[in-house]
């Protein structure tokens, strides 16, 4: 104050201006109003003392503020700090009850890692952190201050029994979410793994070339195959490339952690799938076989599969041939392959074919057992009358089982001689039994024909005049069974149908009426047409009184006799009355 008075003295202009003391309070006040910080700011400070696990913090306030040291350590790292350093700070409070402003660091680095994480999630870039806890389904990350979430199923790409060794670990994390109004984050370890194994695993496989021999180890095997791991990369030996062989499961050869040669078959860069082989790199137990396995010869094998269209036999192993299910039995042809063989059995076949080219072998089982075919056809040839029950019946005729499981067919047109096959089918049922005649036997093609109306004669053959076959311009005697408009319908000897056109009905027209007619009536009439194929029979009344003119004129006619037509006919009815009598 001294040197403010001497200078107000030397001064007489400045007397006039000098401040009191009051004013230089105020003054000084004011200086620490407009140029303290704002409390809830980060500030820089100075270390100016540590004392008893205690920071002494200057950040320019009236007094300094104290921090605990373990809010400078970081999770398994102890706090560095030491007088004279420059540390940020959180300005809770400018001055607390005791005078001290109350100051964290954990706040200030809190603050600064959001706004460091918040540039790294827009960025979508990785963080680094440290898993220093516990929680319920996960763990907690120290991002530098910041408290984010790691879910246990984002830890690693396969679930981790023990995490310790990670625990309290600098590792690298990507932010999956977060909502700084809620203070939340969540962080993923594994989406890093992922990452950094993609791009591991694609220069990989750039690497890789097929039909490239390449060790691996058994990684995991399924129902369909195993997996192996190429070092980083993991390919799928299905189990059919593990040996020439069939397989049924890949246990049978190999195990989990196993140690292989496979060939690399096929490469996808696009989805990174890779296709692997063991039995490539094996001689095929194929090669050769057509001298080791001649068309006809039979052979003893293992029935190792069985499916709808056949089973398959194992003549070796490696060496596989197919029994076709029309190459199994005889006989019985519309059964299961399953009902006629079963796996793991051995069975006899005979070599059919062999393709070199294509690696396949045709068998055939029937061919070892005697073929029923040839003991039938000796012991029924055609014209023997057999018996059996009907099997089935179909749109065509009907199926009856005879000896050796054999099954012969009697198609419609052979069920009767005078009705229609479709009617004639109606008269017989499922298990009936039934006579038959064996009519052929086709064995290259394995079928019987036979008949049922055979065992009766052709009607036709006895419905001619005098019970003698049935003859084309031969006059005929039949019973008027139907009439109608069109004409009437006859029957004829042995049940033979015809029918009489109503032109036919006779010679004049005015006789040429059907109600003229009635049934049960008998009728002469000519035979105009006959067709034993087809069973159809023409008759004609006027056809014959036409005839029976012609040979009366032949036989009473003359130039020179002076008799008329009609004493002509007239002579000619009485000699047929007296004929018929």
């Amino acid at each position: 104050m001294a040197r403010v008075a001497t200078a107000v003295k030397s001064n007489p202009a400045a007397s006039i201006a000098a401040p009191s003391r009051d004013d230089f309070a105020a003054m000084l006040e004011q200086s620490f109003v407009t140029q303290s910080p704002q409390e809830g700011q980060v500030i820089k400070g100075i270390i100016v003392a540590i004392e008893n696990d205690f920071a002494m913090v200057d950040v320019g306030l009236k007094t300094e503020g104290r921090i605990s040291l373990k809010e400078f350590a970081m999770p398994g790292i102890p706090a560095e700090v030491k007088v004279g350093d420059e540390v940020e700070v959180y300005l809770e409070r400018v001055e607390n009850a005791l005078g001290e402003a109350v100051l964290s660091r954990d706040k200030a680095r809190r603050e600064e890692s959001w706004i460091k994480l918040e540039r790294a999630f827009n960025d979508q870039t990785r963080v680094t952190g440290v898993i220093f806890g516990r929680v319920k389904g996960g763990f907690t990350v120290d991002l530098d201050g910041a408290v984010a979430f790691l879910p246990g199923s984002q830890v690693d790409v396969r679930p981790m029994r023990d995490v310790g060794p990670l625990m309290n670990q600098s590792q690298l994390f990507q932010i999956l979410k977060m909502d700084r109004r809620r203070g939340n984050i969540v962080v993923s370890r594994r989406a890093v793994l992922e990452e950094r194994r993609a791009e591991e695993r694609t220069s990989l496989v750039a690497s890789l070339q097929e039909k490239q021999v390449v060790e691996g180890v058994v990684k995991n095997i399924t129902d369909y195959g195993a997996f192996v791991d190429l070092g980083g990369v993991d390919g799928l030996l299905h189990v059919t490339d593990i040996a020439w062989r069939r397989v049924s499961h890949p246990t049978e050869v190999l195990n989990v952690g196993q140690t292989v040669t496979v060939q690399i078959i096929k490469i996808n860069h696009d989805t990174q799938r890779i296709s692997l082989g063991m039995k490539q790199l094996q001689t095929h137990p194929c090669d050769g076989v057509a001298v080791k396995y001649p068309v006809g010869g039979k052979f003893t094998g293992k029935d190792t599969n069985v499916t709808d269209y056949g089973a398959f036999v194992e003549l070796e192993p490696g060496v596989e041939g197919l029994v076709h299910v029309s190459e199994m039995s005889w006989v019985k042809k519309n059964m299961a392959p399953s009902k006629l063989v079963t796996p793991g059995t051995e069975v006899d076949v005979q070599v059919l074919e062999v393709d070199s080219n294509k690696r396949r072998i045709s068998l055939g089982l029937k061919q070892t057992q005697e073929n029923p075919w040839n003991s039938f056809t000796a012991n029924h040839p055609a014209g023997t009358v057999i018996e059996g029950e009907i099997k089935s019946i179909t749109e065509f005729g009907l199926f009856v089982g005879l000896d050796s499981d054999i099954d012969g067919m009697v198609h419609l047109s052979a069920l009767s001689w005078s009705k229609p096959g479709e009617e004639a089918i109606k008269d017989y049922a499922k298990g009936q039994i039934v006579k038959a005649k064996v009519l052929d036997i086709d064995i290259e093609k394995e079928r019987v024909s036979l008949g049922i109306k055979q065992l009766d004669s052709d009607p036709i053959e006895k419905a001619g005049a005098g019970g003698g076959a049935l003859r084309k311009n031969q006059v005929v005697t039949g019973t008027v069974t139907e009439v109608n408009d069109g004409g009437i319908e006859v029957e004829l000897e042995g049940g033979v149908r015809a029918f009489i056109r109503r032109a036919d009905l006779a010679r004049d027209r005015n006789d040429q009426r059907p109600e003229r007619f009635g049934k049960g009536d008998k009728v002469d009439a000519l035979v105009t047409a006959l067709d034993k194929t087809t069973r159809k029979v023409s008759l004609s009344i006027k056809a014959r009184e036409v005839a029976e003119e012609k040979e009366a004129v032949q036989q009473y006619g003359s130039s020179d006799s002076g008799a008329s037509l009609g004493d002509i006919l007239g002579a000619a009815l009485k000699k047929k009355v007296k004929k018929d009598e």
